[in-house]
């Protein structure tokens, strides 16, 4: 009987979670799906890579909001069977507080792989995919970028100006300057061209026109009746190079695993050099940063579940009730921007950097103290 009242009080809160987190992923993902759309009216993308791109990012959103829609689930569930009295199904049942407190605890620990997979490896791998395929995509929209009169410039290092531009991709008074490197740059005009797609990439075919190759120290010009500019050479604006996000964990470990084995942490420390070229050029700091992201921040939804648990203690006094739950909310609210916050104040010193790391676990230990010594002396909080 006892399983069948913690599978039921598992299940809602599970479900509970699910219909949150998915919700609340979805607004999230649609809000910076909205401010992804410059992939397309500005870099030259596809629709279909913009939603590809969009969608690797529902699992980083998702990761975000477990530990805090995980509070809000324990919090509404108990709240929930409080006010229906469905928590005297328990206690008529045997079940005592501390055994309804090291459920929750116990079921907290799967939301706590959870993160931590996510964070690991799902995430970094979704978020490398993404970059990957934005460089490797070309700029297959350019074509309906292109307007009359107006100067595009999409593409890195290239801007093109049209005079005339029709439906049927005919293009008259072409203007394109294409900037080589610092010292070199090139110009080409010509009287009319088209936008042709060859072997899934567009080629400008222009007529009647010159190029004109500009150096520092000498110009050069030549004309021509008919050439063709592959703009399949050009990358787009859109930031290529991964980002620390989007390394994969093993990597970040390798890339400051001597810093981390020394005494002493350089969070200035330039990484360069290193076998891995991802490592390079990135501060120590910035990596420790992450991986503290990736692998800490996550026991901190143990700490949750046990401020949550705390409700089925309710104070005698009727007038400490009322603020009761308010204050429980509060201080999970609260630990929640401390597991954020507490990053600001690492490097610091080496003893606050331990005490950082060791912050989940000293505030579990405690928090667990204090419920089970409430538990098992019948104690009151007021």
């Amino acid at each position: 009987m006892n399983k069948l009242i913690f599978r039921k009080f598992g299940l809602d809160i599970l479900n509970f979670f699910l219909l949150s987190s998915l919700c609340i992923t979805f607004i999230i993902w649609i809000i910076q799906a909205v401010n992804f759309l410059d992939l397309v009216s500005d870099d030259g993308h596809s629709l279909g890579i913009y939603f590809y791109y969009v969608s690797l990012n529902f699992p980083k959103i998702f990761s975000k909001t477990i530990i805090f829609v995980f509070f809000i689930s324990i919090f509404y569930i108990i709240n929930k069977y409080e006010n229906s009295n469905e928590l005297i199904v328990f206690w008529t049942n045997g079940i005592k507080r501390i055994q309804l407190i090291n459920f929750i605890f116990k079921f907290s620990i799967l939301f706590l792989i959870l993160q931590l997979l996510l964070n690991v490896f799902i995430v970094p791998k979704s978020q490398n995919l993404a970059r990957n395929f934005i460089k490797e995509s070309n700029i297959d929209f350019l074509p309906k970028l292109i307007s009359e009169k107006k100067f595009i410039n999409v593409v890195k290092n290239l801007t093109i100006f049209v005079e005339d531009y029709s439906k049927g991709g005919e293009l008259k008074k072409i203007y394109i300057n294409e900037k080589i490197d610092r010292e070199k740059s090139k110009i080409i005009v010509a009287d009319k061209g088209k936008i042709i797609k060859k072997n899934d990439k567009y080629i400008l075919r222009l007529y009647d026109g010159g190029i004109t190759n500009i150096n520092i120290d000498k110009t050069f010009a030549i004309n021509f009746s008919e050439t063709d500019y592959d703009l399949s050479n050009f990358s787009t604006k859109t930031v290529t190079v991964n980002k620390i996000q989007e390394i994969e964990t093993k990597i970040l470990f390798y890339c400051v695993k001597d810093t981390l084995l020394s005494k002493q942490i350089d969070e200035d420390q330039y990484i360069k050099n290193s076998e891995n070229k991802m490592c390079d050029n990135r501060t120590v700091k910035s990596i420790i940063e992450e991986l503290y992201k990736r692998i800490i921040l996550p026991f901190y939804t143990l700490i949750i579940s046990l401020i949550g648990a705390s409700l089925i203690i309710n104070p005698k006094s009727i007038f400490f009730l009322k603020s009761y739950k308010l204050n429980i909310f509060l201080i999970g609210c609260a630990v929640i921007i401390l597991s954020q916050v507490s990053l600001n104040y690492f490097f610091i010193s080496n003893l606050i950097n331990y005490l950082i790391l060791l912050l989940p676990l000293i505030l579990v230990s405690f928090f667990y103290l204090f419920l089970n010594i409430l538990t098992k002396f019948k104690l009151n909080l007021l």
